[in-house]
C-alpha cells in the first residue's frame, strides 16, 4: 500500500532545518515553510518546498498571534496542514498557539512551556524529584528575600524565554540584585533567580518517540555557553565515551526529565551541570528541537545518525500512526 501523502508546515524565525525539509520531502510528502520575510531569501532547499508564506516581526521582534493565526486561517481554505513542526526554540510557543487554535495535533501549549519557559521546567522537575539548583520566581518581594537569606550568593538573574546563555547576569550579593530587579522594572517577571552552580556542563541531544527516549548522544562543553556569551571565545564541545558511566547516568537523568516533561515525539536537546563542590548533576534547561551551534553534525559525525532527518521520519510516523523503523 502507498504511503499517505501529508501536507507539513515548518515554522522557523532563522535559517535552519534544511535536512529536516528534504527528508520531508523525499519521503512523498509536501513542505510548506513558514519564516521571516527577512529570510525570504535564503538557502533553503527550494526544490523540496511546494510553497513559502512569510510573517513580518513586530517592533518587538515578534510575530503577532493576530495575524498568525489570520494568515493560516486563509492559507487552510485550500491547504490542509496534516501536521506542523517548530524547527527552532523560539518557535515552539507559536506552534503550539496555532495547533491548539486549529485543533491540530501535536504539543499543545502547557507541555511546550516546560520546553520554553526555564521556570516552568525547574518547577516541573523540581516536582517530579529532578534535581535542580535552587531557584525562585521574581514575582514576589518577600519570597525573594528569604530566597537570598536562604541561598548564599553567587546567583545568576535567567530569562525565563531566551534560548542558550542570552541575557543571563551573574550576582554577586543581595544589593546588587535588588539594584538590578530595579533596573528590570515591570519586566522582572520575566526573569527567575538560581544558584550559580561552578561545574561541568553537558548537553544531551535524544530523540524520542511513543514517550521514550529512543537514541541519545551526550557532549560535554569545553567552554560552557555562558563563558562564551559572556567572556568571548570559541563555542567547543567533545563527544562523551558513549558507554562511560558519566554518558549512562546523564541518559538516566535525561529520561527521567523527558518523562517528568510528557515529551512525546520530538527531537531534544538538554543541558546538565555537574556541581564540582558535592559532584551531583543538575538539571539545567531543555528543548523541544535539535542543538545548534553543529552539535547536530557533532552528532552525526560520532554516531552516523543525522538528528534533522530522524526528527522529521518520527513525526511523519507519529501522524499515520506508524511504528517507526529503524534505519
Amino acid at each position: 500500500m502507498a504511503k499517505q501523502s501529508l501536507n507539513v508546515l515548518c515554522v522557523s524565525r532563522f535559517f535552519k532545518g534544511e535536512d529536516f525539509l528534504r527528508s520531508i520531502h523525499d519521503d512523498g510528502n509536501k513542505v510548506y515553510l513558514l519564516t521571516s520575510k527577512q529570510l525570504e531569501h535564503s538557502a533553503w532547499p527550494w526544490e523540496c518546498i511546494e510553497d513559502a508564506f512569510y510573517m513580518v516581526e513586530t517592533e518587538d521582534d515578534v510575530w503577532d498571534h493576530n495575524y498568525l493565526v489570520s494568515g493560516l486561517a486563509y492559507k487552510m481554505r485550500e491547504i490542509k496542514f496534516d501536521f506542523i513542526v517548530a524547527l527552532d526554540d523560539f518557535d515552539v510557543e507559536h506552534v503550539a498557539f496555532v495547533r491548539e487554535y486549529f485543533r491540530i495535533s501535536g504539543m499543545g501549549e502547557t507541555t511546550a512551556r516546560y520546553f520554553r519557559d526555564k521556570l516552568a521546567m525547574r518547577v516541573k522537575a523540581e516536582s517530579e524529584g529532578v534535581p535542580v539548583p535552587a531557584f525562585t520566581a521574581l514575582f514576589n518581594d518577600a519570597d525573594i528575600h528569604d530566597y537570598t537569606q536562604r541561598v548564599p550568593p553567587p546567583w545568576m538573574v535567567k530569562p525565563r524565554m531566551q534560548a542558550s546563555a542570552a541575557g543571563i547576569k551573574k550576582i554577586y550579593s543581595a544589593e546588587e540584585l535588588w539594584s538590578h530587579l530595579e533596573y528590570l522594572g515591570g519586566e522582572r517577571h520575566e526573569y527567575l533567580l538560581e544558584k550559580f552552580a561552578p561545574g561541568d556542563v553537558y548537553h544531551v541531544d535524544s530523540l524520542n518517540t511513543d514517550g521514550k527516549v529512543v537514541f541519545t548522544r551526550v557532549g560535554q562543553y569545553l567552554d560552557t555557553p555562558f563563558e562564551v556569551a559572556h567572556g568571548g571565545g570559541i563555542f567547543r564541545s567533545v563527544t562523551v565515551e558513549h558507554d562511560s558511566q558519566e554518558a549512562k547516568d546523564l541518559e538516566k537523568l535525561n529520561a527521567d526529565v523527558m518523562k517528568a516533561f510528557g515529551m512525546n515525539y520530538s527531537a531534544s536537546h538538554s543541558e546538565f551541570i555537574k556541581n564540582r563542590e558535592d559532584g551531583k548533576y543538575y538539571f539545567i534547561e531543555t528543548s523541544s528541537r535539535v542543538g545548534g551551534a553543529h552539535i547536530a553534525e557533532m552528532v552525526e559525525f560520532s554516531s552516523g545518525i543525522n538528528l534533522w532527518w530522524e526528527w522529521a521520519r518520527i513525526e511523519l510516523a507519529a501522524c499515520r500512526k506508524e511504528k517507526i523503523q529503524a534505519t
